[in-house]
């Protein structure tokens, strides 16, 4: 496997790291959208986090948790946005999670996509019902 960031876990390849324990690592973001931008990444290698192990879910979010706090202290920022993508738009095929400094008037806006309404209550109810669906099948499938 050919990952960059396993690669940096490993201290196979160059990062500026910030945390690095058993469960993450987390490093300056190489193309940032604001100084202090930090990616979070599972030490041992998960692609999306539909494959990150249920038990290492929570221990790896902690670290998320720590830091989201470390870089809005660190940066004097008013708060941070924390977000991850799964296969879309997911840049490496590695689970990771964007930490970003954030302050009012920075220049970024809500989200990076255009948000929509729901054409009607019947179609948020048909889409809820899907979803609701699908943790069921899952739930019975040992999920």
């Amino acid at each position: 496997m050919n990952c960059i960031f396993c690669a940096i876990a490993t201290g196979g390849a160059a990062g500026h790291r910030v945390l690095d324990d058993e469960t993450a690592v987390a490093f300056l973001d190489a193309r940032p959208l604001f100084p202090g931008h930090v990616l979070v990444v599972p030490k041992r290698h998960a692609e999306t986090l539909t494959d990150l192990p249920a038990e290492e879910v929570g221990p790896f979010f902690t670290r998320v948790q720590r830091v989201a706090g470390a870089v809005e202290r660190g940066m004097g920022a008013a708060g941070s946005f924390v977000a991850a993508n799964n296969r879309v738009s997911q840049s490496v095929p590695h689970f990771h999670v964007h930490v970003v400094p954030r302050n009012r008037k920075d220049g970024l806006r809500g989200f990076f996509w255009p948000r929509t309404r729901y054409a009607s209550e019947e179609e948020a109810a048909q889409v809820a019902a899907r979803v609701r669906r699908a943790l069921t099948e899952e739930g019975r499938a040992g999920g």
